[in-house]
């Protein structure tokens, strides 16, 4: 059969970064019927259909109704699922705001607070209909009236991501909305779209260590591409004005401690962390995924296609097994999982995934002089799963019930040049939990 053919029959169903290929139904019940048998995290009678593929969308997404779907079916490719629309909370007109006693035990400076953080609001209380594009490609349609403020939106925004408002920001026309100004203040029209941006991720307990079978001295630089910059590193040394690039300059002992030549400071490791600069490369929502041997801390994500996902109960050992296969030894994995298990034992299941090491690598090189004869770094992605949206996750779940040796040649590490003791050997361990 060909492409032809085979595309008058087949649709692609996206909702966030999950993509679903199924066969074209002109029933647009038997439609609905596909889509949530597929996204079924979402209930049926609060599906959407829409699409921006065609012209007189005008490059917004526009909502597919049952009266039409018959006439458009043909014609698209890609179909957007989304939540039927949501209402935000509508805060009271203006002059009932001023007109709303204060409670008794209230001061006339509360009163005062109240009138200036309105300055930004608008009288016009008629309602428009926008896109809520959330971080990692979501889009919800949402009716609010003009005079609800961006922190109002960030408020609601927060609940549903399971996120402190302030660290979410809306983006509306390239630029930060503020956070004081009512939606009616901007220019904003029915069918725009208000991008929400997460705030910056931190990339955990990157922890180096060196083993040498003598003592050696030894230059170690790190240099991260820009959408990172440094937090928080040990020993303290001197970095770029972007802290961006470092260098440590250390002693290696045969007991695997080190001595740092600025301050002579005896550690056990090297230390960094780092935050995503989303000011600087604020994340497109309908950005592709990026390739499998690419890492970027801003848009790298998890998928049901190369991830695990097990219950929470199941994570210890589940990382155990794995990081020893990977090459860490025992006082590297203890650390490892007791540093994330706080953050772990807060959900209800795990989804998981190692990072190709030279995909790493290329994020945050390391230059080591002298050159080791084995690196091996492990960089973990994990983000919470609710039990409910499980069935978005099959191939993850399926994946967790293999042999733990698989991730062996995921990750790109050689175990046992990296347990060999006659070696110069280099081991980095470090993780991102994924807040969305």
């Amino acid at each position: 059969m060909t492409d032809a053919k085979h595309n008058l029959q087949l649709l692609v169903l996206k909702h966030g970064q999950k993509r679903v290929m199924v066969r074209r139904q002109r029933s647009y019940n038997l439609m609905l019927d596909t889509t949530s048998k597929y996204f079924p995290a979402i209930p049926r009678d609060l599906i959407t259909l829409q699409t921006n593929q065609l012209n007189i969308c005008g490059g917004y997404y526009v909502d597919i109704t049952a009266e039409i779907w018959e006439d458009v079916v043909d014609l698209l490719n890609v179909v957007e699922v989304t939540r039927a629309e949501i209402t935000l909370p509508v805060p009271p007109p203006i002059d009932a705001q001023w007109a709303i006693p204060s409670p008794d035990n209230q001061s006339v400076s509360n009163q005062v607070h109240r009138q200036n953080s309105s300055q930004y609001s608008t009288r016009n209380d008629d309602k428009i209909t926008i896109k809520v594009v959330f971080p990692f490609g979501e889009i919800r349609s949402a009716k609010i009236s003009r005079t609800v403020r961006v922190d109002e939106l960030l408020a609601e925004a927060g609940d549903i991501l399971g996120r402190p408002p302030t660290s979410v920001k809306a983006v509306w026309g390239g630029s930060i909305m503020r956070e004081d100004r009512s939606i009616g203040s901007y220019s904003i029209e029915d069918g725009d779209s208000i991008t929400l941006q997460a705030g910056p991720l931190c990339f955990a307990k990157p922890v180096i260590y060196l083993h040498s079978p003598s003592n050696i001295d030894v230059s170690v630089k790190l240099s991260l591409i820009p959408e990172w910059s440094l937090s928080v590193i040990y020993p303290i040394v001197p970095m770029d004005e972007h802290r961006q690039h470092l260098e440590w300059n250390v002693r290696t002992h045969e007991d695997g401690s080190l001595t740092e030549h600025n301050s002579g400071l005896h550690v056990s490791y090297l230390f960094w962390e780092a935050e995503t600069n989303l000011q600087a490369f604020p994340r497109s929502p309908a950005s592709k995924p990026p390739p499998a041997d690419t890492f970027n801390p801003i848009t790298s994500s998890l998928d049901d296609t190369d991830s695990i996902v097990i219950p929470v109960d199941r994570v210890t050992v589940y990382l155990d097994k794995s990081l020893k296969v990977l090459g860490l030894h025992t006082e590297a994995r203890t650390s490892f999982i007791t540093y994330w298990l706080p953050s772990i034992l807060k959900h209800e299941y795990i989804a998981l995934r190692f990072v190709p090491q030279a995909a790493y690598e290329r994020a945050a090189s390391l230059n080591i002089s002298p050159q080791p004869d084995v690196v091996t770094r492990v960089c973990m992605l994990f983000k919470g799963i609710c039990k409910e949206h499980l069935a978005n996750w099959p191939n993850a779940q399926m994946q967790a019930e293999n042999d733990v040796a698989w991730w062996v040649d995921a990750v790109g590490v050689d175990p046992t040049r990296a347990g060999n003791a006659t070696l110069f050997r280099v081991l980095e361990w470090g993780g991102v939990e994924v807040l969305i």
